[in-house]
Formats: C-alpha cells, sequence, structure tokens
C-alpha cells in the first residue's frame, strides 16, 4: 500500500527547505522529537514529521522507507544516498536519506538518536489507519460498507445542499441471486459478489464512490446529475453481460437512480433510488431506471 509523497499533500508545513538546515541550529531536543512523532496517527503526516526534524538538524534533504507493502517518502531525490536496514515488529524495513553532505560523527550520532524514535509511533500509526480500513470497507468485495456509506451519503448532501456541484446515487442488486446461492451454494455466490465488485470499481470513476450495504445490495455516490449517473448504469450493466460468469449463471443486474438537490435529504434520495430500481425489476431486469419525479 502506497499512501503517496508526504512532500505532496502537506505541502506548507512539511516541504523542506534547504535553507533551513544550520550547523548552529538549536540542540536536539529527543523529548521534544518524541511529542511530536506522537502527535499525529496519520502515516503520513507522522514520516512528513520525521523528515522535518532531520532537515532541521542535519544535512539531510530527502528520506525513503519501504516496511512490507507500505512505502513513504519525503523530501528531494538526489544527494548522497545512504541506506540502512532496521528491525520493526519483527520484519525488516528499510530507510534511504538522501544527503547534502556526508555527516560527520556528530551528526551520524544524532542520527542513530533520532531514527529509532520514529518506529513505533509510525508503526502505531499504520495499525491504526489499518483498523480504520477494516472498520470502513467490506472485506469481501472492498467496498465500503454501510456504515461508511451512511458517512459518505450525509457529506455528499450536504455539498449538493450547498450547491458545491451534482451529486446522485445509484441503488443496485443482483438479479436471481438467491436462486444462485439456493443452487450453487454460499461459496458461489461470494465469488459472484466478489467479482461484481470488481466490476463496479473498474466502472466508476476516481471521484464516485462504491459501497455494498448489505447481501447482494449496493450504492454508488456519483459526483454528477443523474443522467451522469444513467451512463454509469449502462456502462455498468453492460460489462456484467459481457461477463462470463454472470451470463454462466444466470445473473444480471438491476439499477435505480435519482439525484440530490438543495432540499432532499439522504434517506429520501435513497428512497427515490430504491423506488426507481423497483421499476426496473418490474421492467424485466438487467436494466436501470432514472427517478421519475426528478426527469425533466
Amino acid at each position: 500500500m502506497d499512501f503517496g509523497l508526504a512532500t505532496e499533500l502537506y505541502p506548507d508545513e512539511y516541504r523542506y527547505q534547504t535553507e533551513h538546515y544550520s550547523p548552529n541550529d538549536n540542540p536536539l531536543d529527543l523529548i521534544q522529537v518524541i511529542q511530536q512523532l506522537h502527535a499525529s496517527l496519520d502515516p503520513r503526516i507522522v514520516f512528513a514529521c520525521y523528515g522535518k526534524v532531520l532537515g532541521q538538524h542535519l544535512p539531510i534533504q530527502g528520506v525513503r522507507l519501504t516496511y512490507g507493502e507500505h512505502k513513504f517518502s519525503w523530501g528531494k531525490r538526489y544527494g548522497i544516498s545512504v541506506k540502512r536496514q532496521l528491525i520493526c515488529a519483527g520484519l525488516p524495513l528499510t530507510i534511504q536519506y538522501q544527503l547534502l553532505t556526508p555527516l560527520t560523527p556528530s551528526q551520524a550520532s544524532n542520527l542513530q538518536d533520532i531514527e529509532p524514535l520514529l518506529l513505533q509511533p509510525l508503526l502505531n500509526a499504520m495499525q491504526y489507519q489499518e483498523m480504520s480500513m477494516q472498520a470502513m470497507f467490506d472485506s469481501l468485495t472492498g467496498l465500503g460498507n454501510r456504515h461508511y456509506y451512511s458517512q459518505s451519503i450525509n457529506n455528499a448532501t450536504a455539498r449538493a445542499h450547498r450547491k458545491q456541484g451534482s451529486v446522485a446515487l445509484i441503488v443496485l442488486d443482483l438479479d436471481n441471486f438467491k436462486q444462485l446461492n439456493d443452487k450453487f451454494g454460499h461459496k458461489c455466490g461470494d465469488y459472484i459478489l466478489k467479482e461484481f465488485g470488481d466490476i463496479i470499481r473498474a466502472t466508476i470513476r476516481n471521484t464516485d464512490q462504491a459501497f455494498r450495504i448489505g447481501g447482494d445490495e449496493f450504492v454508488i455516490i456519483v459526483q454528477g446529475n443523474i443522467h451522469a449517473a444513467g451512463l454509469l448504469c449502462e456502462r455498468i450493466v453492460s460489462a456484467i453481460n459481457l461477463h462470463t460468469s454472470f451470463t454462466q449463471f444466470g445473473v444480471s443486474c438491476s439499477l435505480g437512480v435519482a439525484e440530490s438537490h438543495d432540499t432532499i435529504e439522504a434517506e429520501q434520495l435513497y428512497e427515490l433510488a430504491d423506488k426507481a430500481l423497483y421499476q426496473a425489476k418490474a421492467a424485466g431486469r438487467n436494466c436501470y431506471k432514472l427517478s421519475q419525479n426528478q426527469l425533466v
């Protein structure tokens, strides 16, 4: 998992400025360093704080860290390269520093003092983020769960109320899914649900959000109006009809769409989209319907 470049995410507070380093800077206060590193549970901020501390006390202009599938980067990617191997929670951790000048013995000693202070707060932050992700995402499909949906749809409708862009909601479920489970078992059903989640994830745009809110019921929050959401529905239906497993097991998808506006609340938006979904079911399934209350 790549958490991105800390210098890009936090440019004002964390971007390294070479003129900040001076051999006459204040002496290193390890207690203050510990407090700074423990101030956040976002691993990107913890690592960026580590880079900032290094840049203030040592001629280091960039640092990268690799720990399993986690990768962090702060500062510049050129200079004298020094790589160090550490052990964190029993696993190898690699840190690569980019130096302006070679370290003096006293500077190398300071680095050895600072370096171990990073491990525990960074590990705490990574574990916290992992638990947060587990609390927000469905373990089978990798899409957001019901709790995450509730937070996201409230935020999306609030933006629509402030006229900060159009927001539409798609409610969708699988046709003939109960029969599939009854005939082929839940293992086959889980496979279809996972494939369905993959189709949704591959079809939506980066600005859209998809969730599994229970069983074979899914929702998508679309950053756009009802007609933009309709185009997304067409792509999903087309992708499912071209998927070998869905055609083999006779499973399709029905979808309903509604658009938020400056008075509609999240629950009402869901009800409108859900009503459109049942209209799609009544029309023969394997299709989508737009909320008739909102078409112009």
